[in-house]
């Protein structure tokens, strides 16, 4: 069985709010999720936050408001892309840049990692990074699922789970989840 290093997530619409962006203030959480982070952090899971937040680029929201935001949610690192969509970064989803960069940073073996989201975009990035990659339903993930068939077939999905809760709950039962000491 396989151990797992670490869990990136999305926010928005994976963790909570919904399929659009609801900026630090009026973001909410699943009431599940809490209880999901804490189950992993227990089991002393490093948990990463991977979210594009254009916003940023737009002026709405800093990074310091995302940053601050998703460490008091319990996450050990936030990964954000502020770009704007059409710039060009490395580090928007569904590049890579984000998931290498929290490789470097806490010396990761990606394949031993899991991405778990909503969008297309998501399982791209874990997809070319080598992770497992787990989309939920909830947010974007109905709608990933039916409009963006294309892109995911050729993306082996590990497992599409209803929610946050699923995905954590297969997790458990498919790897093996401690502590990397």
């Amino acid at each position: 069985m396989k151990n797992i290093e670490a869990v990136f997530l999305d926010r928005d619409g994976t963790i909570g709010g919904g399929s659009t962006i609801h900026y630090p203030g009026e973001f909410e959480l699943f009431p599940y999720t809490a209880s999901e982070i804490n189950r992993l952090k227990k089991d002393q899971i490093l948990l990463f936050s991977f979210t594009n937040q254009p916003g940023i680029f737009k002026g709405l929201a800093t990074i310091k408001d995302f940053q601050q935001e998703l460490t008091g949610f319990g996450f050990d690192d936030v990964y954000i892309c502020p770009h704007n969509p059409h710039e060009g970064c490395t580090c928007r989803k569904p590049d890579i840049g984000m998931l290498s960069k929290a490789q470097k940073t806490h010396n990761l073996t990606l394949e031993n990692c899991v991405v778990i989201g909503d969008r297309w975009t998501d399982m791209l990035a874990a997809s070319k990074a080598g992770c497992i990659k787990i989309l939920v339903k909830t947010g974007a993930g109905e709608a990933s699922l039916n409009d963006y068939h294309d892109e995911l077939n050729n993306i082996h999905i590990d497992y599409i789970a209803s929610d946050l809760k699923d995905a954590i709950s297969w997790l458990y039962s498919q790897y093996y989840l401690t502590d990397r000491a």
